[in-house]
C-alpha cells in the first residue's frame, strides 16, 4: 500500500468529518440540542477501564455464518470472544450466525426478544430509533469514528460500522493469466472481454453473479455512485433530483454502464450455466480452486475466499471497471454495523456497548478481514488494496439535514430499492437478458419511468 493511497483515503475522512461537523451541529432536524438525551454513550465507553467487573449475558446476532463455523480458517467468533474475556471474564457473549440475513432479522425485530446485539439489517432509517438504542450525536461519534452518519437519523447514531471495505471486483489472478489477461481491465468494455477471454480459454465460470443468494446482488447498486459518477453527493443529494438516473450518459460512465455489464454478460452466457441454482458459501472455495474467474462483492469478501481453499494467492481484488475523466474511482462504505436492542437494559446494554466498541477499536477485526479501518486514528492497511494505488477513494455524503428518509421514500414509491435490498431488480434483469425477452434499453427505461412517478409523488422537480 503506498503512502499516496493512504493519504487519498485519509484525507477523504477528514472531508467527510468537516462535511458533517457543519451539517449535524449536535441538534436534530428541529434544532433541538442531542447530547442530554443519553443514558449512556459510545464515546464514554474505554475498554479495559469501564466497569472491568461488569457481570452479564448478552447475545449476538450476525450474518457472519463463516465466522461461527469450526473450519473457518480466519479469527473466529470464539476467538474474539476469548480475547475479549481476557479484559471482561465476566461478561459471556453468545453469537447466533443467520443465513438469508435480513429476512431473518426483520421477523427477529418485530418480535423483540431477539438478544442485545444486531448488526443492522436492510431498513428505512427513521425505523431506527424503534429498535436501537441511540449512541450518541454524529458530532460526537464522528470525531474518532468513520462512517457514523451512515448509521443515524435525526442526528443521532443508532450503528457503529464494524468495518470499512472499497467497492470493487473480487478476481482469480491464475484465472485471469490463463486466459491471456496481462493487465487489469478499468472500462465496462474491458471488462466484456475479460470475460469472453476467460470463457474462451479456460473453464472457468467468467463472473458468478450468487443469483440464488440474492442479497450479493445488492453490490451492483453500490457501483453507481461515488464509482460511476465521481460525485460524493450523488446518492443522497443528485441522485432524488436527478431526471432519468439510468439514461446513457454517453460518457462510458453512470449507473446504465454498470448495469450494462451484469445485463450483458447474462445474455452472452458468461455467468453461471444455471444461475438459479447458485451457492453462496460453495462459491468461495469454487473460486479459490479456480472454477470462478471474478465476482462482484466489496472488498470484505477477499479474505474469505482467500481462505477457502489452498490458493490464496491466487485471490485478487481490482477496482470496478469504469473511468470519471481517466481515473477510477473506489467507493469506501461502511460493512454492516453494530447496534444495541432497545430492550436491552440495565448491565446488558452496558456489557453490549463494551463488546461493540472493543470489536470496534481494539480487536484487529478489520485488519484481519482485509477491512478499511473504523477508527480514525487507525492507518494500518491490509494488502487487499494494492491494486487500487492509483484510485482515487471517496464516501458517499451523508443526506442532509431533515431528508435523511427521501431516499427510502423514493426507493418504497418506485419499488426499485437502489442500494437498499434492491436485489430483486437484479435478479429480473439476469433473468430478461437470459431468456432475451426484454432489451437492456427497455429495462432502463422502466426504470426511468418508475423513478419519475416516485419523484412526482413526493413533489420533488426533477432536472
Amino acid at each position: 500500500m503506498t503512502e499516496c493511497m493512504r493519504m487519498a483515503f485519509f484525507v477523504c475522512a477528514v472531508c467527510l468529518l468537516s462535511f458533517t461537523a457543519v451539517s449535524c451541529p449536535g441538534k436534530n432536524a428541529a434544532g433541538n440540542p442531542l447530547s442530554d438525551s443519553f443514558e449512556i454513550k459510545y464515546t464514554d465507553i474505554v475498554p479495559g477501564e469501564t466497569s472491568v467487573a461488569l457481570k452479564a449475558a448478552v447475545t449476538l446476532i450476525t450474518h457472519r455464518t463463516d465466522m461461527a463455523t469450526p473450519d473457518y480458517t480466519g479469527r473466529s467468533w470464539d476467538d474474539y470472544i476469548r480475547d475479549f474475556n481476557s479484559l471482561y471474564p465476566n461478561i459471556q457473549v453468545s453469537v447466533e450466525a443467520l443465513t438469508d440475513y435480513d429476512a431473518a432479522t426483520t421477523r427477529m425485530l418485530d418480535r423483540g426478544n431477539w438478544g442485545d446485539i444486531m448488526m443492522i439489517p436492510a431498513l428505512e432509517k427513521k425505523q431506527y430509533s424503534r429498535y436501537f438504542v441511540p449512541l450518541g450525536t454524529v458530532e460526537e461519534i464522528s470525531r474518532t469514528i468513520r462512517f457514523a452518519d451512515q448509521f443515524a437519523y435525526d442526528g443521532r447514531v443508532y450503528g457503529i460500522a464494524s468495518a470499512g471495505n472499497l467497492q470493487g471486483i473480487i478476481y482469480n489472478k491464475r484465472i485471469f493469466h490463463e486466459a491471456g489477461v496481462m493487465k487489469l481491465p478499468k472500462t465496462p468494455d474491458e471488462f466484456l472481454m475479460v470475460l469472453r477471454l476467460v470463457k474462451l480459454h479456460t473453464k472457468a465460470v467468467p463472473l458468478y453473479t450468487n443469483y440464488a443468494a440474492r442479497w450479493p446482488l445488492d453490490q451492483w447498486d453500490y457501483y453507481t455512485t461515488v464509482t460511476a459518477t465521481g460525485d460524493s453527493g450523488f446518492l443522497n443529494y443528485t441522485l432524488p433530483r436527478k431526471k432519468n438516473p439510468f439514461a446513457d450518459s454517453g460518457s462510458g460512465s453512470g449507473a446504465r454502464n454498470v448495469y450494462r455489464i451484469l445485463y450483458q454478460a447474462a445474455a452472452e452466457g458468461l455467468i453461471e450455466e444455471d444461475f438459479t441454482t447458485t451457492d453462496w458459501e460453495g462459491c468461495k472455495g469454487m473460486m479459490n480452486r479456480g472454477g470462478i474467474a471474478a465476482m462482484a462483492l466489496g472488498s470484505w469478501a477477499f479474505t474469505q475466499v482467500q481462505s477457502a481453499g489452498g490458493n490464496p494467492a491466487d485471490i485478487g481484488y481490482m477496482p470496478f471497471p469504469m473511468q470519471i475523466d481517466g481515473m477510477q474511482v473506489a467507493c469506501a462504505r461502511p460493512d454492516r454495523s453494530f447496534a444495541v436492542n432497545v430492550r436491552s437494559k440495565g448491565v446488558r446494554k452496558l456489557a453490549a456497548l463494551i463488546f461493540i466498541k472493543w470489536m470496534v477499536e481494539n480487536s484487529g477485526f478489520q485488519y484481519n478481514e482485509g477491512e478499511l479501518p473504523v477508527l480514525l486514528s487507525d492507518s494500518k492497511l491490509a494488502d487487499v488494496y494494492e491494486a487500487f494505488e492509483k484510485s482515487e477513494i471517496m464516501e458517499d455524503a451523508a443526506a442532509p439535514d431533515g431528508e435523511e428518509g427521501l431516499l427510502d421514500r423514493l426507493n418504497a414509491d418506485s419499488g426499485l430499492g437502489i442500494g437498499q435490498g434492491g436485489a430483486g431488480r437484479m435478479q429480473e434483469l439476469i433473468e430478461h437478458a437470459v431468456a432475451g425477452d426484454m432489451s437492456f434499453a427497455a429495462i432502463m427505461d422502466d426504470w426511468n419511468e418508475r423513478w419519475s412517478r416516485a419523484q412526482e409523488q413526493n413533489g420533488i422537480s426533477a432536472h
